[in-house]
């Protein structure tokens, strides 16, 4: 028994005479990944809203803004190094905005209490947002006044909207922290409250 199989100047004629095919057989690749990093209270609260997010492809806990070289846990906590702990989400802009990263941001950690998010008190736990080109700064001051206008907060915001320096991953029993410890205390007591917020006020974003 004998088979034939077409030529592949034959199957290129049939993809051009049929829009369909085409369409199926040559993908359309996605707009490139973008990041912005963000710091607003412990890192743990920021990732685990963010890994919620539709369109974000991972959430990074980490360390910036500070004056020393790959800084460890323990150096950020002691309030020495000047670094922020922080979250890098690396998000697909073709799925979700920049504006509803940062919405969000605004939404989940309090942008008016300086150096302090609840009972984490210390500048590593400043509300503060990096920014990689202009249009990434005018987007965080944009967002801060939408924040303003919302009435969500009373105080006069302390957001420190800074150039992006070094972004320092985190030791890696920090990542994915509250999916791998949700039955902690202060998971169950801080964080669990930030993600209910978060899936309640942005249900059209949510995995």
């Amino acid at each position: 028994m004998k088979f034939w199989f077409p030529s592949l100047s034959l199957l290129v004629l049939i993809a051009m005479s049929h829009p369909s095919v085409a369409a199926e057989t040559s993908a359309t690749p996605s707009a490139a990944r973008q990041s912005i990093v963000l710091g607003g209270g412990c890192f743990w609260c920021l990732e685990a809203v963010y890994e919620e997010v539709k369109g974000v492809d991972e959430a990074v806990s980490g360390y910036a803004g500070g004056h020393v070289d790959n800084p460890s846990y323990r150096q950020v906590t002691g309030g020495r190094t000047g670094h922020a702990e922080v979250v890098k989400v690396v998000y697909d802009p073709a799925v979700v905005s920049l504006d509803q990263i940062l919405d969000v941001y605004f939404t989940i950690h309090d942008p008016t209490t300086l150096n302090r998010q609840g009972n984490d008190v210390g500048p590593q736990y400043r509300s503060i947002a990096f920014y990689s080109n202009d249009a990434e700064k005018r987007a965080i001051e944009a967002a801060i006044a939408r924040s303003v206008a919302s009435g969500d907060w009373s105080g006069g915001f302390v957001t420190e909207v800074e150039p992006l320096p070094t972004f320092y991953p985190a030791e890696d029993y920090h990542q994915q922290y509250f999916e791998l410890n949700g039955e902690q205390p202060y998971c169950s007591l801080v964080i669990a409250p930030k993600v209910a917020k978060f899936k309640k006020r942005f249900a059209d974003i949510l995995k």
